[in-house]
């Protein structure tokens, strides 16, 4: 599902952005990839994605 209309950001290209960059906010993954920078109508979808990657994550689940 696109996520980001303005700059044709997917939930999948995040998704894969969280394993190969491994950003820890936000902020870090905007570095990687052009999500929110241009309406922000995306950066909450965005971010649930974000949140929703981490926490399939292992490393992330035994810190909760």
């Amino acid at each position: 599902m696109y996520v980001c209309l303005c700059n044709g950001i997917s939930d999948k290209k995040i998704r894969h952005s969280l394993h190969h960059f491994s950003p820890h906010s936000f902020h870090q993954l905007k570095k990687f990839i052009p999500v929110g920078n241009q309406c922000g109508k995306c950066v909450r979808a965005a971010r649930e994605v974000m949140e929703d990657e981490l926490m399939q994550l292992p490393e992330f689940k035994e810190s909760a």
